[in-house]
């Protein structure tokens, strides 16, 4: 039986982590770019 629940409870991790690993993962590339935007306004408006 506690066999049975800690493999139930295992997939319910892996499965929670999937989604939070495809929530998340994608999100620092756009943030960078954000961050890189006002340089280059800064940039622009001195020429």
């Amino acid at each position: 039986m506690w066999l049975l629940l800690l493999e139930a409870c295992m997939a319910m991790f892996l499965l929670v982590f999937i989604v939070w690993w495809t929530m998340f993962h994608g999100r620092k590339p756009e943030q960078s770019a954000s961050q890189s935007t006002p340089a280059q306004k800064s940039d622009d408006s001195a020429t």
